[in-house]
């Protein structure tokens, strides 16, 4: 059976996808925060790792599209030993399936929205500071 659709040989978006979409995403912050979001560490992962989960109280990965592991800027001190950089973590599978559920985003759309969230939280702000300035999900 022939495929109309165009989709039969489509691979579901990967690592590099994510990463460029986020990098493109990082790009387009006010030059006053560029400098800084470039600074921190980009990871991409499937999902969260166990430990993570475990740490944040969450038993199912698929909760969890982003994270930013650091100090945020307004907390560091001269006096800080680091494990190591700060750094957003993207979680491909979440993201995905977030995406597929949702049916209302373009994934490069949703991919801006969680790690300009995560770096938000490199500059300091709480999840009710970003929620206060960005309805996105409305």
């Amino acid at each position: 059976m022939a495929d109309e659709t165009g989709w039969a040989e489509v691979p579901a978006p990967d690592e590099a996808v994510i990463e460029a979409l986020a990098r493109a995403a990082l790009a387009t912050l006010p030059a006053a925060f560029r400098a800084r979001a470039e600074a921190v560490a980009l990871r991409i992962a499937d999902l969260a790792p166990d430990e993570m989960l475990e740490e944040l109280g969450l038993d199912d990965p698929f909760e969890l599209t982003g994270l930013y592991d650091g100090i945020p800027l307004t907390q560091k001190s001269v006096l800080d030993q680091p494990d190591g950089p700060d750094t957003v973590w993207l979680f491909r599978r979440a993201i995905l399936d977030e995406w597929a559920s949702r049916g209302d985003v373009a994934l490069g759309d949703l991919v801006a929205n969680v790690v300009v969230h995560e770096i938000a939280h490199h500059f300091g702000w709480s999840d009710d500071d970003i929620a206060s300035i960005d309805r996105w999900w409305e």
